[in-house]
């Protein structure tokens, strides 16, 4: 298994940034996360106070996988869903496009995988296609291994894009009719746990149709066996987006820029990733917390505590777009408040 290097944050610059932060004209520790959060983007950028948090960008991994073409029953919505969205993403209509104008986030949509050929889509949108969907987990690979490298050295490329083009903040975002499903297989292989603990209700089945994919799941990962190496992880269980997803948090930890993790899907990828690059996390924030179980155990594995919790679940990057005005309200706080020592 291939280890990535990562350097890390400042440690220096963040004990300096919380010693400002207890000088401030307030109680110690008064302003709670807000105050984690200003350290922590104090060492990540290397400075007190760290930049204004103003380039921001979404990147949306679009693809359709193979399960719900074998087993339409895991998802509330049928998958030809996925090629309908990348319409509405370009449009400017979709959730994660309109919530991230809200914050000055800029949305980038990329088809990875979706089953059909969209000639009308833009070519740029088109550029980055691994393949047609995905195998169906429960009884085949999801990808072949040089699929699996192709979609994770793409997803890498993708983050030096952003980053050279000035990001300051990447947050992956998802598109995908049974990426719940895929992304529960995913948390479930990596932490050794049943698929009972790790299965939700996706995008609103009953409790029937949670049933369904519990056993979909169980099928998944009796198939799969034991897989350590985490790029055959990806092939046996993931999809192309998921391995596009771990390569583009993977590189922006090598490039030290500060990532928003998204729902279960962002989170899977990222658990898979950490076991390339132990150190990556150290650049990652969990935006918020979603409702699918999986998620719960993917940032307690990762040591990560959600910004908000809104009750959300509809991917896209929509949850980890809203806590970009917590961190710019994290950010104001320690360039623009007084200190204690100045009162008179």
């Amino acid at each position: 298994m291939r280890s990535i290097e990562v350097p890390l944050p400042d440690a220096g610059v963040e004990r300096e940034a919380r010693r400002r932060l207890d000088g401030l004209v307030k109680p110690v520790g008064a302003l709670g996360r807000l105050e984690e959060l200003a350290a922590w983007l104090c060492a990540a950028h290397g400075t007190v106070p760290p930049p204004p948090v103003d380039d921001v960008r979404v990147v949306v991994f679009a693809g359709d996988h193979g399960i719900t073409r074998t087993r339409p029953d895991v998802s509330a919505y049928p998958r030809q869903i996925t090629a309908a969205m990348l319409r509405t993403f370009v449009t400017g209509k979709s959730g994660v496009t309109v919530l991230a104008r809200q914050v000055g986030a800029r949305v980038r949509v990329l088809d990875i995988a979706v089953d059909v050929d969209l000639d009308h889509i833009p070519e740029e949108v088109r550029a980055f296609k691994v393949r047609h969907g995905s195998g169906s987990i429960d009884v085949e690979d999801a990808l072949a291994p040089d699929e699996v490298e192709r979609a994770f050295d793409l997803g890498r490329a993708v983050a030096d894009e952003e980053i050279d083009a000035g990001a300051q903040v990447l947050i992956p975002g998802d598109m995908g009719i049974g990426n719940s499903t895929v992304a529960a297989a995913l948390v479930a292989a990596s932490l050794g746990l049943p698929a009972d603990e790790v299965v939700g209700t996706g995008t609103g089945v009953d409790e029937d149709g949670r049933a369904r994919k519990v056993a979909v799941l169980d099928a998944a990962l009796a198939r799969a066996g034991h897989v350590e190496d985490p790029l055959s992880l990806l092939a046996a269980l993931g999809s192309a987006c998921a391995a596009a997803t771990a390569g583009f948090v993977v590189q922006a930890a090598v490039r030290a820029t500060p990532v928003l993790l998204d729902g279960v899907f962002s989170c899977a990828a990222a658990l898979v990733a950490r076991d390339l690059a132990p150190d990556a996390p150290r650049w990652w924030l969990a935006g918020h917390r979603s409702t699918e179980p999986a998620q719960g155990h993917a940032l307690k594995a990762l040591g990560l505590e959600p910004i908000l919790d809104l009750g959300l679940r509809l991917g896209e990057g929509s949850g980890a777009v809203q806590a970009v005005s917590v961190l710019k309200a994290a950010r104001a706080v320690l360039a623009e408040m007084g200190a204690l020592a100045d009162l008179t």
